[in-house]
């Protein structure tokens, strides 16, 4: 879960490393580095963030750099553990992302043939191993390294004899931007927008070697081809367009979203599997999994089909069985846990299909079909307009599989997610930001919602945050309740709408003060909760995607008046691509 960036072209390589890691930041921020290759490698790595560096520091001539920016797996971050790595000539350098699962056993051997370790991490043995098989050519050692690893890895490897870098993929993600006179490595396409729209999305067991105008393409010791492909994101996207942080940003292209993703027409070919498959179950991690659930929800209430859904981390230990339709969710198409599962599924005979935010990533490689969100870029580490954009797909799948009762009411449903941006929450924000405890409730499918606004408050806030269904608070959960646990409540006019009401009389009868959110002009509501948010009129269902808006909403401003870094909270990462 950290970000590597190469260039090999006619600029200088330091700004432009230097610039793709500030693009890369959002996956890890523990601390960054860089080697510049000109004469000889000059390297620079600090414990920090790449957006604090002053580049008075450090300077260096070069046509030729590798990068990284750390979440930290091995060792505590500080400078020592910072990227790049060195071997113990200071000829080799690399950068890493991944986790090597046999590093120890492989650092011990090292260490017993005379190699020297300065770092705690995992990454530092590829230096080493390259150094070991180095005979004057790069390329021959980078695969021979790759043989002895175990674990992912996304790999770029500089060496002072040599005017080329080389880099490895497997199971973590990698993508090639080709450019006039350049071409650049980088964990997504981010980095190079601004230079390139053309890429080449790496596989596993890819080995590459690139200068500024050549590039070769290995897998099990033969040349290969890979195809490019031209991405529609441009630069802008990935800025913050005047808002003060990319996750409010990102919340006002929600109506968009939710437009460009629930208007799409899915091929009839895979609706069809759907409907004749034995089961269906969705796997995914965090909101992926939130996502999933709403699906689960829509389907029984208006396919009349049922649904699994499954924590991806945990669906690993359930044998898929033939027959089944497996549809796996992950914004990044790179989630490690989401990728072992939809493995599993294929090896086991499931049709699979997956639902990504990136064209050409991995998930969309493994899997028979692929259903994209077209959001754009998300930058900020927690998810808000990906979340939005899943469940529209969602939504679209539950309107192809129940004979379009979605889609004539929602036609006007992007203006509805527009009011909420809106929304006055200020006071709820007032009642959240001195809590150290909250609960989100909510019945049917506003018990996931209920799920995703209490991890996009603790994400960001750091105030210990639970979603829970609003009739199992009496079956513990009471025992927590007290005037400074404040309780949110998501009760917009449905069925269960009277049930909920009942819980919420039954918590304020503990003393937990009440933010509740339902629908305008409901009086139970306004009389009961100490803070009432009303939700702009929406078709049916249409309040799952108004209510969650308002919930990222309340997590944004309140992390925002708590002085919390919102794009950046703590020890989170954007892609999880480690298990």
């Amino acid at each position: 879960m950290c970000g590597i960036i190469g260039y090999a072209g006619r600029r200088e390589a330091g700004p432009v490393v230097v610039g793709g890691l500030k693009k890369l930041e959002y996956r890890g921020y523990d601390s960054f580095g860089f080697a510049i290759s000109g004469s000889k490698i000059a390297v620079y790595k600090k414990n920090g963030r790449i957006s604090d560096f002053n580049e008075s520091e450090f300077s260096a001539n070069g046509s030729l750099g590798i990068g990284h920016t750390r979440w930290a797996t091995h060792g505590v971050p500080d400078d020592k553990n910072a990227h790049p790595h060195m071997d113990c000539s200071g000829k080799i350098a690399i950068v890493h992302n991944g986790i090597i699962e046999n590093y120890a056993e492989l650092r011990k051997e090292l260490i017993s043939e005379g190699h020297i370790f300065t770092s705690d991490t995992d990454s530092e043995i590829i230096a080493h191993l390259l150094e070991k098989y180095y005979d004057g050519d790069l390329l021959s050692a980078v695969t021979k390294t790759t043989e002895f690893l175990d674990g992912a890895y996304a790999i770029l490897a500089l060496c002072e004899d040599e005017k080329r870098i080389v880099a490895a993929r497997q199971s973590s993600p990698l993508v090639l931007g080709i450019g006039d006179g350049e071409i650049f490595a980088s964990s997504d396409i981010t980095p190079m927008l601004e230079y390139t729209q053309k890429v080449i999305f790496l596989e596993d067991g890819d080995i590459v070697s690139f200068d500024k105008s050549s590039l070769l393409i290995m897998n099990a010791g033969k040349e290969v081809s890979r195809e490019s492909e031209l991405i529609d994101w441009d630069i802008d996207a990935a800025r913050k367009g005047g808002f003060d942080h990319f996750m409010l940003k990102e919340i006002y292209e929600e109506p968009d979203v939710f437009y460009n993703a629930f208007y799409f027409e899915p091929e009839e070919e895979f609706v069809s599997k759907i409907r004749d498959a034995d089961e269906i179950t969705v796997v995914g991690c965090g909101t992926s999994y939130h996502a999933g659930l709403i699906f689960r929800y829509l389907m029984e209430e208006y396919a009349g089909m049922p649904v699994r859904v499954e924590i991806a981390s945990e669906a690993s230990y359930f044998k898929p069985r033939p027959g089944s339709f497996i549809i796996a969710v992950s914004q990044s198409g790179e989630t490690a846990d989401t990728l072992a599962v939809l493995r599993q599924a294929k090896s086991a005979g499931c049709t699979t299909m997956a639902v990504t935010n990136v064209c050409g990533s991995s998930i969309t490689r493994v899997a028979d079909y692929s259903l994209f969100m077209r959001a754009g870029p998300e930058i900020s580490v927690a998810a808000t307009k990906s979340f939005i954009a899943q469940v529209a797909v969602f939504m679209r799948l539950v309107d192809e599989l129940s004979d379009k009762t979605l889609s004539e009411s929602f036609t006007g449903i992007h203006r509805v997610i527009e009011e909420c941006l809106m929304v006055d929450v200020d006071a709820a924000v007032s009642m959240c930001k001195g809590a150290k405890n909250l609960f989100f409730i909510g019945r049917g499918a506003y018990y996931p919602v209920s799920l995703e606004g209490a991890l996009k408050l603790k994400e960001i806030t750091y105030i210990h945050a639970e979603g829970y269904p609003a009739g199992e608070l009496k079956h513990g959960p009471f025992s927590l309740l007290d005037e400074d646990t404040p309780v949110v409540a998501v009760c917009p006019e449905h069925d269960s709408r009277a049930l909920m009401i009942s819980n919420i009389r039954e918590i304020k009868s503990r003393g937990s003060p009440v933010i509740a959110l339902g629908g305008a002009g409901d009086i139970d509501l306004e009389e009961i909760a100490d803070v009432f948010i009303p939700l702009p009129k929406a078709p049916e269902s249409g309040d799952i995607i108004t209510s969650s808006v308002i919930l990222q909403l309340l997590a944004y401003r309140t992390a925002v008046a708590m002085g919390r870094d919102v794009d950046k909270p703590r020890n989170l990462a954007k892609s999880v691509t480690v298990v």
